[in-house]
């Protein structure tokens, strides 16, 4: 019996939500088996009012990145991006989260992103690691008039592709070696 093609929704609303729970989950998984413990960085929120049980707020603007932890003795910190589009816009990124992944790279901690690729007709996206330094060079590359945006091939060619097995997203072994 064939199984049936998984059809992935994502509303403005969830966009990067299914991407964060396939990381969360694995990070469950990192955390029960030992090898590290990453966690979710709660969105920053301004309370505008409280009314018993009842609070109202406003997301603000992204000035952390996704998620932080330790890996074997070492910081790691990323942030989680998603595209339809065969090429991923620098301008995904907030100058705040550039610069924070900048400041804790140059500190000694592991700094990267996990972009997924949503390619039309495919079942399942393709994911990949980008190394800060790659991060780096496409970002300075920007701001002195070069591309706004890393086509798909270069993370083809140059990056590395999270695969899926015993673990959902296993970031970590592009990060540095778990088994």
């Amino acid at each position: 019996m064939r199984t049936p093609k998984r059809n992935y929704s994502r509303s403005h609303a969830n966009r990067g939500k299914l991407f964060e729970n396939l990381i969360d989950g694995t990070n469950n998984q990192y955390r029960n088996n030992n090898f590290a413990d990453v966690r979710k960085v709660p969105p920053p929120l301004t309370i505008l009012e409280v009314n018993g049980n009842q609070v109202d707020a406003k997301l603000e603007k992204a000035t952390w990145v996704d998620y932080s932890g330790i890996y074997k003795g070492q910081s790691i910190i990323f942030d989680a991006k998603e595209t339809k589009q065969e090429r991923f816009p620098l301008k995904n990124l907030t100058d705040e989260q550039y610069k924070f992944l900048h400041s804790w790279h140059y500190k000694g901690a592991k700094a990267f992103l996990l972009v997924c690729f949503w390619i039309k007709n495919k079942n399942e996206p393709e994911i990949y690691y980008l190394k800060f330094e790659q991060l780096e060079a496409a970002w300075v590359g920007q701001s002195i008039g070069g591309a706004k945006s890393i086509p798909l091939q270069f993370f083809r060619d140059h990056c590395v592709r999270i695969k899926s097995g015993i673990y959902t997203v296993h970031y970590l072994e592009a990060v540095g070696g778990a088994s």
